[in-house]
């Protein structure tokens, strides 16, 4: 078992660290370095340059260097590994998983990727890359590595522990054995418990458990990340269409998953397209942003388009323009809370079961009970400022409308964007608070025309 030191880096370190980069101090960066977690170094290597990371990773471990090319985001282990060989990267690449072989892989232009995969000194690692290279990256086979143990099912349990040990070596995290029958068909699985407290000349048929949960090898990766999720699984076994164990799924990679799709919805949900860093140049920060402030600019345009529509009604009562920003704020905030609640929902396979018809029932009760509430509140407060009673019904009456609509709104976009195949991340953002800003003028003009008999 490998022990790692405490790391802490601190900006004194990062500067040091720095300067015997630049001045190939080797024995400084080797010893500060030595025995500290390939994650932590991950972190250091972040606050550097592509020239400074390959020097640094130069004087490292191959083992250690291949984990830190793992760890590098997309992005920049994209650019970062331009400076390597097709030999250095193959090198790397066989002290990988044959997963994470593969999204290393992906990175390269075409021609270099059969370089490496032709460099690969390990030729059942390579040919597990190959296998892999055919699957898109987004679904369970772009996902899963072929490093597994597994058992026929008629061998013995001494012939079993046999087989762990052979393939220990190329097998990082060992969570359990699969079992197959002598067509690769997946039946079932074996604890390394079982295992051990098993007689030698038992058999894996007697002792392996044949409810296991697997997935095929185009499961989209959510649902590969769902199904772990579900079943609080650390490994998951993949079968083609056939059911012959093809791979399995490690926990580390539905995290990573989970991760990136959180990311992606929170980054819709603010009004950013794309996968952006903060590190990002100007220009594709910009990029990511501007098409949704645009959205916002045209929405506000058309709201300030509309309110002169009515510019003679608010010159007969100047007190109206007073409460246009209350109701647009709150319409844009109860449309944002529906749709955010939406979206969660629909994440999970066990939300929405019910009926559209008892989903926009329970929408309507909700919302009902918050616009009173805020209604009576506002209409207090107009009342005790103004004394103005048409003025506190108009914009009591206009809120509770207000948030009925937004209410409505922000629960069915995201499940109409949902059925057509369109992120309902989507309705969260700017394009709900757009609309729901003008529904709300919409019907605080209507409201004031009413009462007020323009």
């Amino acid at each position: 078992m490998i022990e790692h030191m405490e790391f802490e880096l601190s900006k004194e370190y990062l500067d040091r660290f720095t300067q015997a980069v630049d001045g190939h101090e080797e024995d400084f960066i080797k010893t500060s370095l030595e025995g500290v977690n390939p994650a932590d170094i991950s972190e250091l290597i972040r606050e550097l340059d592509a020239d400074q990371t390959k020097y640094v990773i130069d004087q490292l471990d191959v083992e250690v260097g291949a984990e830190i090319i793992v760890d590098l985001e997309e992005d920049r282990q994209a650019i970062f590994l331009q400076n390597f060989t097709a030999e250095e990267l193959a090198g790397f690449v066989d002290q990988m998983d044959s997963d994470d072989g593969v999204d290393v892989i992906n990175e390269l232009p075409i021609e270099k990727r059969e370089e490496v995969i032709a460099s690969v000194e390990n030729e059942e690692k390579a040919g597990y890359i190959l296998d892999l290279l055919r699957y898109e990256e987004d679904v369970a086979g772009g996902l899963m590595g072929k490093e597994m143990i597994r058992a026929n099912l008629n061998w013995t349990i001494q012939q079993c522990i046999e087989e762990i040990r052979k393939q220990a070596e190329n097998v990082e995290k060992i969570y359990s054995v699969y079992v197959v029958d002598n067509d690769g068909i997946l039946l079932g699985r074996v604890s390394l418990k079982k295992i051990i407290l098993s007689e030698p000349d038992a058999l894996v048929a007697d002792i392996y458990e044949a409810d296991i949960v697997s997935v095929g090898t185009h499961a989209d990766e959510e649902e590969v990340a769902l199904t772990m999720q579900k079943y609080d699984l650390e490994a998951l076994p993949v079968v083609n269409v056939k059911g012959k164990l093809v791979g399995r799924i490690t926990i580390d990679d539905a995290i990573d998953v989970m991760t990136e799709s959180a990311e992606e919805e929170r980054q819709m949900m603010a009004g950013i397209s794309g996968d952006v860093e903060q590190d990002d140049t100007v220009w594709v920060l910009s990029r990511a942003r501007l098409p949704w402030l645009v959205i916002g600019l045209v929405g506000g345009l058309l709201g300030a388009k509309f309110i002169s529509l009515f510019e003679k009604d608010i010159a007969l009562i100047p007190a109206m323009a007073f409460f246009i920003p209350l109701i647009t704020a709150t319409g844009g905030n109860v449309g944002i809370q529906s749709s955010s609640i939406v979206v969660q929902g629909l994440a999970s396979y066990n939300a929405f079961e019910d009926s559209l018809f008892k989903k926009m029932v329970k929408v309507l009760f909700v919302a009902i009970v918050n616009g009173i509430i805020l209604a009576l509140i506002v209409f207090g407060i107009v009342i005790f400022s103004t004394s103005d009673q048409a003025m506190a019904a108009t914009v009591s009456i206009a809120l509770f409308s207000v948030v009925l609509l937004a209410s409505f709104m922000g629960t069915i976009t995201p499940l109409i964007l949902d059925k057509i195949g369109i992120n309902p991340a989507m309705a969260s953002g700017p394009f709900i608070t757009t609309a729901n800003d003008l529904l709300g003028l919409t019907v605080y003009f209507l409201v004031a025309h009413f009462l007020y008999g323009f």
